[in-house]
Formats: C-alpha cells, structure tokens, sequence
C-alpha cells in the first residue's frame, strides 16, 4: 500500500476540458483525455502497477524536502526539491482553452529548472491506454521525441535539449542534469479520434515558445480572477476554491463535473468507490447562487443555458423529465461497468468506471434545477419558460412518490424529507418566477401543490420524539441534507423547529465540527462499510450555524474545517477518522459549500461587529 500516496498529496491542473493529479513527488498520476470523462492515459492512483503514469523527479540519493504550492491566483502547480547539492523544481501546467468548441488535442506542459548549485531529474514515462485495458506500441521519431500510441488516442512526448529519450520497452526513460539558472521541458501531447496525425504536437517546441505559453497561462488566470468580488476574511481559500470549480468545468458546453476522479474510496478496503467525472443537476445548480455571488455571472449563465437545453430535451433515459446526472455534453447514457483488472487505491476494489445511479429517480433535482433558473433574469426565452412550465405541470401529478434520494443510497426507495423539501422550492420559485416576469402558469395548481408538500413536510417529516426533521417519514434518524432548510426559505434560520433540529444534528451527526451525512446503521443504505464525515455537509453546517446567529460556534467550525485542506487548499469528499482526506478528489461540491460558507460567516460577522460598534 505504501506505493500509493495519500488522496490529498496531489495538486490540480486543467485547461478547462480535461484535467490531471500531480503527486507531490512530481508524478502525474490521473489524467484522462480528451474529456474529464474520456478513459484514462495515466492511472496509477488505482492501480500503481497497471494504471501508469509519468514521473519527473529528482533523483538523488539523499534526503529531499519537497514543497508543493500554486502559483499565487493560478492553476499552475510548482513542485520544488531540496536537497544538499541543490535547489530546483518542476512547473506543471496545462493551456486554458475556454473555447465552446471541444478540441481532441490536449497539452500538459512540465517544466524542470535548477535555481541553486546542480540537480539530477528523472523522467519515467508509462502510459496506460483505456484504465490501463489496452496495449500500445512506441514510435520514435527523427527529432528524438516518441509517440505512444494507443486504441484511440496517441500521446506524443517532446523533451527540450539536452534530455535524450531513452526507449524502455514501450516505455521512455531519461535522466538529465541541470545547474543554476537552466531549465529543459517536457510536454505530454495527446491527440484522440479523428485528429490524431501521427505527429501529436507538432515540432519540437523551445523554451522561448514554452515561456511565453507559461506567461499566458498565468495572465489567463489572473484575468479571469478580476472578476472576482469577494473581499472577505478567507480570501486565498475562496479563491482556490473558485480556480478549482473553474478548472472542474467543461469549458464548451458549461457543465461542471463533481469531481476530476473515479473510484477513490470513501474508507480504505471499502466498495463505496464512484466515478464523478459528470455533472449533477444538484451539484452544478446549488453552485449558481455561489458563482453570482462571487462575480462569476459568464459561468453561471452557461451552466443554465445547460440545464435549459436538458429541460427542452423532453423526457431522459430514465425515463424521468430530468435524469440526476448527465455527460458534461448532455448525453444520458452512463453505464457502469467494474474494471476488474485494477486493484483500486490501496487495493480499495471495486473500481467503478460509468455510474449506473443515472436510472435512479431523486426528486429534489427538481428543486435545485428551478433554484438555478430563479437566480437569472434571463429565464429562457419562449421556449425556455415553456418547457420549465412543462416541467412543473408534470411535477404537479409525479411530485408524492419515494425515491432513492440525495445520496443515491441503493437500500430502497424511501419518502425522503430532502426530496419533498426541493419539491417544495420547486413550486414556490415557479410561483415566483411567473409573477416576477408575467408567464403564463397554472399558479392556483403550483401554489396549492406548494402548500400541500409544506404541511406533508411538517407533518410526516417531522419527529416530536426527536423535536427535529428527520432523514424520512419512517425514520428517526437525522440527515444532514436538511441543513439546506433555511437557505432555501422553507423556514427562517431562528425558527424554533429549526433550531432543535440543528441542536440534534449536533448530537447524532457532529463529531468535533465534521459533520456526517447520515447514520448508516441506523438508516441502512445497501452498502457494505462505514464512511468518513462528508465535508459538504460540514461547510453547510457552518452556513447555517451562522445563519442562526451561533457566530462563535459557526466560526471555530469553519476555521477547523479548513485545517484539513491540503497543502495546496484543496479537499476531496470526506475526512477520515485520523483527519485523512477520503473519495473522489478535488470535489467541486465541497468547494462550492466552501465558499457559501465563508460568504455567509463574513455577512454575518459583519452585521454583529456594525452592531456592536
């Protein structure tokens, strides 16, 4: 197990189609292309043996002190070693393409270079085509740079002089040294489909060109960041958290991912083990109100242009009006398969590739798509109001059904309080929406509908023994989904029924300010294992402790929870019982969460300092 580093020892790089995870030791270890959802070219963060991947490292005897940080307000990834006879690093990054024309060609550029005394480098090139299932041949070419090609993709590799390429079977090595003041590049370029030319890449680039490509990848970032408005007290990890939804979302159509991987596990040995590689109607619509209030309005209007054409699509391959998660193109197709020949992370199998949990009916995406749709003032159009109308019309007779729920539990359906909560928001913003903008709607049905699921809601999804909300009408367990209550409206953050609920959520779901989704031994899922606290959950926590005027509690939570980024301010989906970062990694969702958080922390503690001033 100790060939696999630990999930958050990675950084994050991406040019807005397709990403990659650098470990700490200078190995790209996950990369797929030409998609975030395409199979992987690199993937021994599942399988160290079979997945492959591509090192650039020092390569030295002694003891080395390794650094990983980003570049201030960029995506650019430093990696730096330390060692007795010198200082150098490597600059991994990846070109931002926010084209709306996919492109079948990606470049990962990695740049060595020794700033004190002398340093050797080791470059281990091991691609691994389709998870590591196909076999792939090498070719060198006459400018000493090899192409590897695979099924349906070629990667080609390029080195700078003086690196000299040295064949390895159908792998390349090469070892260099380097003194003060010199740098050589590596660039990994892969070609897919119909664009593959033989010659990914083109002619061997100089550094010159690589420089001024390193110069407009930094100003792209430090562009885009001008539209940022948050001036709060957590400006660096609200900004990391803005680059990583960014570099999480797929640039020509709007659609962001929940995570850049597959397969991570949520406990060690555990079968809980996903791919997140597609976009959540959940996820991508509670990120709208974030991205608007962080100045973000391009990336928000895109992502509901997105919705919009899901919506006048019609009918999904569920069966459903909206299915839960889509391709970042839209297709509903996502058949899971298990890859049997990776032994997963730390040998944590199965390794999911596809996610059949598409078929399952989860009735709050509802909800959280008119969320989305009532932060705009553009509502669509003719057509766009029509088929959200629509939507709400088939709601109206489809909306009192038990379903598999947020967390896509597979233990059966259930009359989730979460999911009839988002019906709720689902009506009420409708409501809103045709009277703001004078839409033809069949209001007295929507608002009646509305008032029916609120007095189902505090009815049956409430527990006088438990004085809180519960997880569903059967239950008595929590669930910390209905942490959302407040934010959405459905009651105020002081309501008396709200705050004995969060005095419960604190009892059964808090353990030292994490906070868990639920308790699966009491509320069984159909899945084998126990899981970490999920840190969504934890940053929605804060929200609404805040929200609720608990600033002292909300603000230990908050500063807590961000003690376990990694060191480059990054968070997968979970924390683990020693404080270990769990699941696929970097989770949009969390960061998202993150953000709402600090923004909400911030406007509270500010209204409490005006007042005390």
């Amino acid at each position: 197990m100790d060939d696999y580093p630990p999930i958050a020892d990675h950084g994050l790089v991406g040019d807005l189609q397709t990403a990659a995870l650098i470990a700490a030791d200078g190995t790209v270890d996950w990369w797929c292309t030409p998609r975030f959802d395409s199979p992987s070219v690199f993937a021994s963060l599942l399988d160290n043996d079979r997945g492959g991947h591509c090192r650039l490292t020092a390569d030295v005897e002694e003891e080395v002190t390794v650094r990983q940080l980003y570049l201030a307000d960029t995506a650019i990834l430093v990696t730096r070693y330390m060692a007795p006879d010198g200082v150098g690093e490597v600059l991994d990054f990846m070109e931002p393409d926010p084209s709306t024309t996919p492109s079948a060609s990606h470049r990962l550029v990695r740049v060595a270079r020794v700033v004190r005394g002398s340093l050797p480098f080791e470059l281990i090139c091991r691609p691994r085509f389709d998870y590591g299932k196909a076999e792939h041949s090498l070719d060198r070419l006459d400018d000493g740079s090899a192409v590897f090609h695979g099924p349906d993709t070629d990667l080609h590799l390029q080195a700078t002089d003086p690196v000299d390429l040295d064949p390895d079977g159908s792998d390349v090595t090469a070892r260099f040294t380097l003194h003060a003041g010199e740098q050589v590049a590596i660039v990994l370029t892969s070609e897919s489909g119909d664009a593959r030319s033989g010659r990914p890449g083109g002619p061997t680039p100089d550094i010159e060109a690589l420089t001024a490509a390193f110069h407009a990848c930094r100003a792209f970032w430090l562009t885009w960041l001008r539209s940022c408005r948050y001036r709060g007290r957590w400006h660096e990890m609200v900004v990391r958290s803005a680059i990583t939804l960014k570099l999480l979302t797929y640039a020509p159509t709007g659609a962001p991912i929940a995570a850049a991987t597959m397969g991570l596990p949520e406990q060690i040995g555990g079968e809980r083990n996903w791919d997140y590689r597609y976009t959540w109607i959940r996820d991508a619509s509670l990120s709208v109100r974030a991205l608007i209030d962080l100045g973000f309005t391009d990336e928000a209007n895109a992502f509901r242009r997105w919705l919009r054409e899901r919506l006048e699509a019609g009918a999904s391959a569920s069966g459903e009006p909206l299915q839960i998660m889509y391709r970042v193109d839209g297709e509903p197709h996502l058949s899971e398969e298990v890859l049997d020949h990776l032994e997963g992370y730390r040998r944590s199998a199965p390794v999911r590739a596809g996610n059949e949990a598409a078929d399952q009916i989860q009735l709050d995406i509802y909800g959280e798509a008119a969320y989305a749709i009532a932060q705009a003032e553009d509502i669509g159009g003719i057509r766009g109001w029509k088929a959200f109308a629509g939507l709400l019309d088939w709601l109206a007779e489809h909306w009192d059904r038990a379903d598999e729920g947020i967390w896509e539990t597979r233990g059966g359906r259930q009359d989730f309080t979460y999911s009839r909560l988002m019906t709720w928001v689902a009506f009420d913003r409708g409501v809103r929406l045709a009277t703001a903008h004078s839409r033809p709607a069949d209001l007295a049905r929507w608002g009646a509908t509305r008032d029916t699921v609120f007095h189902q809601i505090t009815d049956r999804g409430w527990s006088e023994k438990r004085r809180a909300f519960v997880q569903h009408y059967d239950t008595d367990v929590l669930d910390a989904s209905l942490l959302l209550m407040p934010r959405v409206g459905f009651l105020a953050p002081n309501d008396p029924d709200w705050l004995t609920t969060l005095d419960a959520m604190d009892e059964e779901l808090v353990s030292d300010s994490l906070v868990y989704r639920y308790d699966p031994a009491a509320s069984p899922d159909g899945l084998k294992g126990s899981e970490g606290t999920f840190n969504l959950c934890s940053f929605l926590y804060v929200q609404a402790l805040a929200k609720s005027g608990r600033l002292d509690q909300a603000r230990y939570a908050f500063d807590k929870m961000l003690t376990y980024a990694n060191h480059v301010g990054l968070f997968a989906e979970e924390i683990g019982p020693s404080g270990e970062q769990l699941g696929n990694f970097p989770q949009a969702f969390t960061h998202l969460a993150l953000i709402d958080a600090a923004i909400a922390l911030d406007e509270e503690l500010d209204r409490a300092e005006a007042a005390a001033g």
